[in-house]
């Protein structure tokens, strides 16, 4: 008898999505990381994880709320807040994790005397989609960037005395493409509703010292989220806002509450990391000029990037099997690239993802080109 399981892989295998777990030989140029700025490797910031490991061990011990509260966890969040220009800041376990435990917990009908109204953009992650199905709330779906279309579905679903909320991410992880936090403020203000940022793949890289986009924006949005896993080099997630808001988390989401702290070590280098964002204005701007340069070339190609303006630029090749063989091909020419199909992005839209970092030479784009041009 064929088990559910074994059904559901079929189909994935059927449909050529399945995916594995794989160790990658052999190839000398990496665009899958998202370590942006190389901070992962930076001799500063492993130097801060060495010390925390001599200074407190390799755990945290419990949750925060039992033994696995600090001073350097503290100290985090403070510098966490003056990065984002909010009050006070909440840091998390993982991106998932964050975005799953806040929604989940923020847009629960049980805060509420009537029911949150949810506007999201429709390529949001999947933890934002995930977040708002835990709590219950519907999602008002606007096409992705279109505030002309989220326009109309806040004049059709408002309702006076409900509570209103609209989620997006700040540069999308899978398109590179930014959002205008202007235009949503201004839409969200039509209504008081609340506006919540995920600034995972801004973080570091945008913003003035790399404080992300959302700090242009601070004193109008509800509250903001990010991660120290990409461009930070290190591991976690955060939230930012104000002070009620962090108070409430700590009492009321079982993400935080239930989860054993961070390690030292990597709440040290996660520290650090954001210590060294102001020295890094010129990494900041090679890495935005690589990515000019590389879709400027990929357009003379014929290639589809999409509305890519950031540091993530797709190549969006549509059809599942020409995307897989055009990651073989460059596998073959030494270049790591990441396969991105369905559900991860919308049907027929199936792309490699190209992760620029700041170690990436102009040699390194010509000679994923060239073997580009080969395909």
């Amino acid at each position: 008898m064929v088990s559910p399981f074994q059904k559901a892989l079929a189909e994935k295998v059927k449909a050529g999505t399945k995916r594995d777990l794989k160790l990658r030989h052999g190839c000398s140029l990496d665009f899958t990381s998202n370590d942006y700025l190389a901070l992962s490797s930076h001799p500063a910031v492993i130097q801060a994880a060495k010390a925390a490991l001599d200074s407190y061990g390799t755990g945290a011990t419990g949750a925060r709320l039992l033994s696995g509260n600090s001073k350097p966890l503290e100290d985090l969040e403070i510098e966490l807040a003056q990065l984002k220009d909010q009050q006070a800041a909440l840091v998390f376990n993982t991106g998932f994790q964050a975005n799953l435990t806040i929604l989940g917990t923020l847009l629960s009908n049980q805060y509420y005397d009537k029911t949150p109204i949810v506007f999201s953009d429709r390529l949001n992650h999947a933890s934002i989609h995930q977040g708002c199905q835990l709590a219950g709330a519907r999602q008002h779906r606007y096409h992705h960037v279109d505030y002309d279309h989220l326009h109309s579905l806040i004049k059709k679903h408002a309702v006076p005395g409900h509570p209103h909320f609209i989620l997006t991410e700040s540069v999308f992880g899978m398109d590179g493409d930014v959002a205008d936090l202007g235009i949503i403020c201004d839409l969200a203000e039509t209504v008081g509703a609340y506006v919540y940022v995920d600034e995972a793949h801004a973080t570091g890289v945008l913003g003035d010292n790399g404080s992300g986009l959302s700090s242009a924006y601070a004193n109008r949005l509800f509250g903001v989220m990010g991660t120290f896993s990409k461009a930070l080099g290190g591991f976690g997630a955060y939230f930012a806002g104000s002070q009620e808001l962090k108070d409430f988390l700590i009492n009321f989401a079982p993400g935080f509450i239930y989860s054993t702290a961070l390690p030292p070590a990597t709440i040290a280098a996660n520290h650090q990391a954001i210590k060294l964002l102001p020295t890094l204005q010129q990494e900041r701007q090679h890495l935005q000029a690589l990515a000019q340069q590389l879709r400027s070339h990929l357009s003379q190609m014929g290639f589809n990037t999409g509305q890519s303006t950031t540091h993530i630029i797709p190549l969006i090749l549509g059809d599942v099997e020409k995307a897989t063989k055009l990651q073989h091909h460059l596998i073959d020419g030494g270049i790591l690239t990441s396969l991105i199909r369905p559900p991860t992005v919308p049907p027929h839209t199936s792309r490699l993802r190209l992760a620029l970092q700041a170690k990436h030479t102009v040699d390194d784009i010509k000679l994923l080109t060239d073997v580009m041009a080969q395909f």
